[in-house]
Order: structure tokens, then sequence, then C-alpha cells
């Protein structure tokens, strides 16, 4: 072990695994070809090309390739490896966490934009007090509100971001955090040039973050029509070396049927996740392989938590226990290979509590109507999904399934619908009684799934979940070292999430994606996400 082992050793093994990594991708280099235009049938448009902003996951499918973060998850696995940072040391209290910065790392150079340096620590800072300050003048020129942050809770974790020298930053937070390390790698944590929004703000055009967007990944921006084609291209000044695959084009279909006949016909090479019914119409094609995961997902119906009828928990817990959720899996999920949610998160995390039990029963679900003043039923708007997604592959079926169920006991639900950016747009505005959601993530980790739905920080103007205790359990959880005791308090809060109902638990699912056979390069993640780096077609 050598001087600077001996002095740090925790740093030390980390600078070693960043070598090993960046060694093991100069062994897989992309082939000297230049490889055929990749084509991926995409299931919605993305909400915008800045990843603070949106959280959604036909959204980050595309930012993804165009910005990258200090850290990320090794290729289908929840396990974390350095990307624009080298190495990392936490403090023992999970406090303090100090990146050293990747050298040699340029931002895209596009028709918009020109960097004059390369990737340094200004681009660290400027990329996280945007996420935290509203008074940077970039916020003030540009006020946005950046979802996922917010719903962490990140401005009221971080107590200070410190520039320690060109390519050394270090992060300090008010009270521990041993989760706080995976959200380096999370896409809303991406790394923007300070100089292109230097730039923009000099120009008076801030918003144009978010549409003309400038990172360091693998691919840049070209050209978007919006539900209809995006086209990006490999960046040549890639610091892992330019990409195989010079044109990658997203070709945005929102049937699931269509998308299917474009893969057949050979139109697109990858396409978006697809639902069960389809995969019996691939299987046995000789064109066509199908990559499947046990993903870390979700689906659930959620409660506007504000406005009545269904601020009241009898109400909720009465629409919860009329759904005949056997019935539905069979007609949704007809393969057999989705679990009924009970919980938030799925039985794969830590501690999930396997004592929580879903309900049948629409006799009670009756008395507890007549209980919260609704004796005679109730009427409600329900929302159906308008993209097909594994947990929940087809929107509308289960909203008649559901509007069934519910007019058993009672309650008339109106369906109602929107395109997808309209819908993410007007539930975020409260404007639902109950719409049908889902998440997904890298890692399994309760808090992943906890903190960015159902805390406090996540309930904007109270419209989602906000409870005291349940809160407590989260903060507590976060700053305990001592696993047995952390996985103990998430066990808590599952138990006061079943008891309030703020969703309606639907369903974990595999996640398939069929591609064309000649596609080479692509990895399944725990999320069901894509990344097409060292993607290719031969």
């Amino acid at each position: 072990m050598d001087a600077r082992a001996q002095a740090n050793p925790r740093r030390y093994d980390r600078l070693v695994l960043a070598r090993l990594f960046v060694t093991g991708l100069l062994a897989c280099a992309a082939p000297a070809f230049a490889a055929k235009p990749l084509v991926y049938c995409a299931d919605a448009s993305p909400e915008g090309f800045d990843p603070a902003l949106w959280d959604s996951s036909s959204t980050a499918n595309v930012t993804s390739q165009i910005f990258q973060g200090l850290l990320a998850f090794k290729r289908g696995t929840g396990t974390l490896q350095p990307q624009l940072a080298t190495a990392w040391v936490v403090s023992p209290d999970a406090r303090t966490f100090t990146f050293t910065l990747r050298r040699g790392v340029r931002f895209h150079t596009t028709a918009y934009f020109t960097p004059t340096r390369e990737l340094n620590a200004d681009d660290v800072v400027f990329s996280f007090t945007r996420l935290i300050d509203p008074q940077l003048p970039f916020n003030r020129a540009f006020p946005a509100t950046f979802v996922y942050p917010q719903s962490l809770g990140l401005a009221q974790m971080v107590a200070g971001i410190d520039r320690l020298g060109d390519h050394e930053v270090r992060f300090r937070l008010h009270r521990g955090n041993v989760n706080f390390l995976s959200y380096f790698a999370g896409s809303y944590a991406a790394i923007h040039s300070a100089e292109y929004a230097a730039q923009l703000l000099a120009q008076g055009r801030a918003s144009a973050i978010n549409n003309q967007p400038v990172g360091t990944g693998p691919f840049r921006f070209k050209s978007y029509r919006k539900d209809d084609v995006l086209r990006l291209q490999a960046n040549p000044d890639y610091w892992r070396g330019i990409q195989p695959t010079e044109k990658l084009v997203y070709a945005i279909s929102r049937e699931p049927n269509v998308r299917v006949q474009k893969l057949v016909r050979g139109e697109c090479h990858i396409t978006a996740a697809i639902r069960d019914v389809d995969i019996t119409a691939l299987t046995g094609n000789p064109a066509i392989r199908i990559e499947k995961i046990q993903a870390l997902n979700i689906s659930y119906l959620a409660f506007n938590m504000k406005k009545p009828p269904t601020d009241s928990r009898e109400v909720r817990q009465a629409l919860d226990i009329a759904i005949d959720r056997n019935a539905l899996f069979k007609v949704l999920f007809p393969r057999g290979d989705a679990l009924q949610a009970v919980s938030a998160f799925p039985p794969a995390v830590p501690g999930y509590d396997h004592t929580l039990k879903n309900e049948y029963d629409p006799e009670r679900a009756r008395h507890l109507l007549a209980a919260a003043g609704h004796p005679a039923g109730l009427e409600i708007d329900l929302w159906a999904l308008p993209i097909a997604r594994p947990t929940n592959p087809n929107g509308l079926l289960m909203a008649q399934m559901i509007q069934a169920d519910w007019a058993r006991i009672g309650v008339k639900a109106r369906i109602v619908t929107y395109e997808w950016g309209e819908y993410l747009k007007r539930a975020n505005q409260g404007e639902h009684d109950v719409y049908m959601s889902g998440w997904s993530s890298d890692v399994a980790a309760a808090d992943e799934f906890l903190t960015p739905n159902l805390s406090c920080a996540a309930s904007r103007g109270g419209i989602k979940f906000c409870n005291a205790e349940f809160d407590a359990l989260l903060e507590a959880a976060r700053s305990e070292v001592d696993e047995p005791k952390r996985l103990a308090m998430f066990q808590r809060a599952q138990q006061i999430f079943k008891r309030e109902r703020p969703w309606i638990t639907m369903a974990h699912s595999s996640v398939y994606i069929p591609m064309r056979k000649e596609v080479q390069g692509f990895v399944m993640a725990p999320n069901g996400s894509v990344d097409f780096e060292g993607v290719f077609r031969p």
C-alpha cells in the first residue's frame, strides 16, 4: 500500500475502482466501423430536455443519453460506479460528501453552443445550487419547479456546497443521510454547463435550457418534432470515445400495437417496454429477441388528499377494498408474472413488511362509505393512464374494470384521460380525484420509493400524502447507520401508509423490451429504462 492509500484508504479504494472501470471500458471499446442508424420506438414524447425539471421515465429515457451525473449505476445493476466523478469520500456520520471530478470531459458542441473549457467544479456547483436556491440569478430569470429534488426535500437537506478546487466539490448536509450518495446517480442530478447557463442568461434566454440541451453524454441533441421524431447524434468529443452508432432516432408512437408492428417490419430496432398481450405475437419471430427483467417498480392509483371525497380515509379505504384485484390481474396480466402490490414498494426491497395484506370486501366498503357520510354512494373522477406501462398495460381497461367494481358499492366513476404531458400537468395541479401513476427505481432501497412520492416534501400544495409520523420515520431512517434499526423504521412507515391509504396499490411487474436480433450491446436496467451507450447495429 503506497502513501496515498495509507493516508486515506477509502479514497484510494475508490480511485482504484475508477481506474478499473475505465480500463474495462477501453477493453470493451466500440467497433471501429460505422454502425447503422438505431431507431427506438418510444411510447411518449419527452416533457422537455432538462432532466432536473421532470421525473417521468419517458423523459429520462431521452435525457439520460444527453446528460451525465457524478455517479451512475453499473449497467443492469443498482451498484454505484464513477461517472463524472472519479472518486468520493463520505464522512462516518454521512453528513459530508466530497467528490473528485474527472478531467478531460467536454460539454457538447452544438449549433447553439461551443464550450471554451472542460468540465470543472463550477459546473457541479451551478447544477446543484440551481436545485436548492431560488435566488440564484438563473432561477430568477427562469423560475422552475424541480420535481424530483423538491420531492426529496433536497433544499432542506443540503447545508452547503463548497468548491474546494477546480476538480473537487464538497456537499454538506444538516443531518446524516445514508442514502444520499445514490442521489448523485439519479437523472435529475445531471451536470449542466455553467458556461452555457451564463450565455443563456446574458442573452435573456434562460428557459432555452429546457429545449436546447447541452450535456456531457454519449449523444447530443440534433432536432425534435413533438409526438413524432427526436434525433440525436453521437458526441464526437465524448470522454469514453465516440459511439459506434452515429445516428440515434426516437420514433414516438403512443399505441403499443403500432410499436410492435414497426419492430416486426424493421422500422424500429428497439421498442419501449411492451404489454403481456404483445409477447405472444412476437414470440417465435426469428428476427426478434425479447429481454426481460423483474423490475423494481409499482403502479398505483393516487388520491387527491386535499379535496372531498378523497380527503376522507374511510372513503379511500372503501374504494381500495372494493376492487377485485384477482379478476383484474387475470385480464391485464394473463402471463401471470406480475405481483399484486400490497405496500409502497416491491417485496424484493429490504425492509418490506410481509404482514401487510390486500383486502377485497365490497360489503365492508359500503359500510365504510356510509360511516363517511355517503350512504347513497358518491360520484368521483377516475383518471386513466393514457400510455401503456409494464405495471399498467391498459389504463382505460383498468379504469373500466375498477369503474364496474365501484358501481357495486354505489360509487359512480367518470373515466377521464388526457394526452400524456397534459395528464401529468393537470395531476400535478390537483385537478384529479384519483389518477393512475407509477414509480420505478434502480436501487432496492425503501427510501427510493417512499421519500420522492410520500413525504411531505413531495406533497405539492397538500395534493399528495403528508403525515407527520410517517415523515419523522423517514427522516430518522435516513440518518440511522444501523441497518436493522433503519429497516424497522421503514416497516413502521409502511404500516402508517397502509392505514392511511394514500394509494390503491396495484402491481409490480416484469419488464419486457423487444429488439431486432442484430442489435448488440443493450443491457436491461432494474427500472426498465434504456441506455444506448455502446449499443449498435453492425
